[in-house]
Formats: structure tokens, C-alpha cells, sequence
């Protein structure tokens, strides 16, 4: 089924007393695009390509090193090479994972504001732990994380619902407690499938088409900081 918006989903949300916001992570609460730029440009140079500006690759952080690879490198994943380019590329993130990386702008503002408000936060990624739990500890973000859900966590990877589901289980709360928020239409599905309410992140990288207003989220933001007024927590 696919994802659309309920007019319910706040009033719903927020009669639960014990409730939590989980997050994606690259492109929604962090700004990773500097480091996974620099790991394709690290490739496009072996090659004797000039790099890339960060703002070029930056709508497809979302998808990770598929997705850095396919516009940096113009290797899709049919191609013969992409695995040990692939494979070339997480090796060279691995080492620069945490050098630029930084909250997306207004993201330390919400998660304050949440954590004041006792009100849960988390991860569910597609990124693999491997990557994650690393990139977190070194912005001494872990800590604080309820609970991180990684790509490789569970057998299957977003738009499948099994990594939120995994969160909302950590969690202990009903799905009906939890809000995903996300910048991918594969966040919104997997919320959608896992039973959360969801929120689709506007924040004006995207370029392939279905579009954020398209993607049947229960709410739409175009800034972090619109977060905490969509929730009603900004009070």
C-alpha cells in the first residue's frame, strides 16, 4: 500500500505518553554530503576526472555510495564495475567519514528541544554500522541516540518496513507513539509499512521525481526548525 498522509496522525501521536521521534540520517539530521563527496572525488581523480561540487552530488546522498557512484562516476549498478568500485569507495569513506560531516542546519536545535521535552529520539539508517556507529561516536551523538538501526542491521534495508519496525521494538512504545522523519520516499514507505507517522523532509536537494510533496507523507517540512512546529514542540 502505498504511503499517504492521515489528517489524524498529530492528535493520535500525541495522546501517547511515552513518545519518540526517530530519524534518517545522511541528508535529514546530518549534512554528510562534504565527506561522501570528497570519497567519490578521491575516485574521479584515480580516473583523471576533475571533482565535483558538493552541491552537484548532494541530492543523492540519500542513496549513499549507490547513489555517489552512479552521479559521480556514471557506474549504475548493472555495471560489471560497480562492486569493486564500490568496494573502493567505502574504503575511502571509512577514513574521512567524520571529517566535514555536521548536523543538518537547525537538527541540534530539535533534538534538544525533544530531549528537554523527554520525548525519545533515534536512528534508522541505510548506512552500515560499520559506518554509523563510528560517524556517531566521533560527533559524540551515540550516547544520545534511544536507539540505531543501521542498513545491515536487519535483513533488509529501507523501503522495507523491518529496520523501524526493529526501532520501534528497541523503543518499546506502539508505532502509533513513534514519528519517522526522513528526506527519501523509501524513509516514508518504510514508516508508512512499519505503522508510524511520517514526515518528509522538503529541504530542497531533491531533483528526481516523485518529489517530497509527492510522496504521501503525513506532514511536509521545508526547514529543521519547522519540525518542532509541525509536532508542537516548539513551545
Amino acid at each position: 500500500m502505498k504511503p499517504q498522509a492521515r489528517p489524524n496522525w498529530h492528535d493520535t501521536w500525541s495522546a501517547h505518553g511515552s513518545r519518540a521521534v526517530l530519524f534518517d540520517l545522511d541528508g535529514t539530521l546530518l549534512d554528510s554530503a562534504p565527506d561522501l563527496a570528497h570519497a567519490a572525488n578521491v575516485l574521479r581523480q584515480q580516473r583523471g576526472m576533475e571533482p565535483m561540487p558538493v552541491n552537484d552530488l548532494r541530492p543523492w546522498i540519500s542513496q549513499g555510495a549507490r547513489g555517489m557512484i552512479t552521479r559521480g562516476l556514471g557506474i549504475t549498478a548493472e555495471h560489471p564495475d560497480f562492486e569493486s568500485t564500490r568496494k573502493a569507495f567505502m574504503d575511502i569513506y571509512a577514513e574521512c567519514l567524520s571529517r566535514h560531516t555536521t548536523w543538518w542546519p537547525g537538527m541540534d536545535q530539535v533534538v534538544d528541544a525533544l530531549e528537554s521535552r523527554g520525548i525519545a529520539w533515534g536512528i534508522v539508517t541505510n548506512k552500515i554500522a560499520r559506518f554509523t556507529e563510528p560517524l556517531l561516536k566521533d560527533i559524540d551523538l551515540y550516547h544520545r541516540c534511544a536507539v540505531v538501526v543501521s542498513g545491515d542491521t536487519t535483513p533488509y534495508p529501507k523501503p522495507h518496513p523491518a529496520p523501524v519496525a526493529h526501532a520501534i521494538t528497541a523503543l518499546g512504545i506502539p508505532a502509533e507513539a513513534v514519528i519517522y522523519v526522513g528526506d527519501d520516499l523509501r524513509d516514508i514507505e518504510s514508516g508508512f509499512a512499519a505503522g508510524t507517522w511520517t514526515i518528509g523532509c522538503d529541504f530542497g536537494h531533491h531533483v528526481q521525481e516523485p518529489l517530497p510533496a509527492q510522496w504521501g507523507a503525513d506532514a511536509l517540512i521545508q526547514r529543521a526548525e519547522d519540525l518542532l512546529k509541525v509536532i508542537g514542540a516548539n513551545n
